[in-house]
């Protein structure tokens, strides 16, 4: 069948013609999207900027939390510029909206575990039960904070061990925190004989105290007869500390009370020697 020249140059004009609709009509969106990702990227910086910025005038609040939920402005302003590029292409953001929206539901079922981590590390940065260099137990765990985190704690014990603990886990048990209040009370206890001089032996264990700068003079200290034995008395010494003194104060005044002791003659009990065996007893 032979070409017909007219028809053919018709539908080419026509092709090119639509064409050229759709290059103007593409330019002008992508004129549009590229001026909505530019300025889009310009306020997200600076709702960034503003945020962190104004979380920094409440006092207290950490500095973790600041950049979490400027972090979290800044990409959601993103998204939302995403959306709107896609939009002036003609995609529907209902439709991308509902996706986002499935991936976020299974991302969280299946990071579970993690998001309570984030949850739990927010309201330790936002309450503080504990803070950087303080001394904490939290069920069998004990240590002193080095770094609080949004997914987890980090930990040194005393003995110089690392610990890194899940956030759920220190939020959902009860926290001793030693250093807190700034003070700690300390017991020592000494068993002495009977027959010693009672009040003799409470005004040497006050006396030691009283010579001893770290010690807190309200609450004063005190000496008292703790438990009564057959042939001991036991006496403690009560005495107030700052909580970084406490293990110093307590390792010197528990020394210092045996000497005075030994010094005024003041003698404490030895245990009852060990009942011979029957294999020795045959002997």
């Amino acid at each position: 069948m032979p070409i017909d020249p007219q028809n053919t140059l018709l539908t080419v004009q026509a092709g090119l013609a639509q064409l050229s609709t759709l290059i103007v009509s593409y330019s002008l969106s992508a004129i549009g999207a590229i001026i909505l990702l530019v300025v889009g990227y310009i306020v997200a910086g600076l709702a960034e900027r503003s945020i962190f910025a104004g979380l920094g005038h409440i006092h207290g609040f950490d500095q973790t939390l600041r950049h979490f939920f400027s972090k979290i402005v800044r990409y959601a302003i993103l998204i939302l510029v995403v959306i709107m590029v896609l939009g002036q292409f003609g995609v529907q953001t209902a439709s991308i909206i509902a996706a986002i929206g499935a991936i976020g539901l299974a991302i969280g079922l299946a990071l579970q575990g993690t998001l309570q981590n984030i949850a739990a590390g927010i309201m330790l940065l936002a309450l503080r039960p504990f803070r950087i260099g303080e001394s904490v137990e939290v069920g069998s765990i004990a240590g002193s904070i080095e770094e609080i985190g949004l997914f987890a704690t980090k930990l040194r014990t005393a003995d110089g061990v690392y610990i890194l603990a899940p956030n759920s886990t220190l939020w959902n048990q009860p926290v001793r925190n030693f250093s807190r209040n700034g003070v700690r009370r300390t017991d020592i206890t000494l068993s002495i004989g009977s027959w010693n001089d009672i009040d003799g032996a409470q005004k040497t264990l006050l006396a030691i105290a009283g010579a001893e700068k770290r010690i807190r003079r309200e609450p004063a200290p005190i000496a008292f007869v703790a438990s009564l034995g057959d042939t001991t008395v036991s006496l403690t010494l009560r005495y107030w500390t700052s909580a970084a003194d406490y293990f110093s104060t307590n390792i010197d005044m528990t020394k210092r009370a045996k000497q005075a002791f030994d010094s005024e003659g003041i003698s404490i009990p030895l245990p009852p020697p060990e009942a011979p065996s029957p294999e020795a007893r045959r002997q």
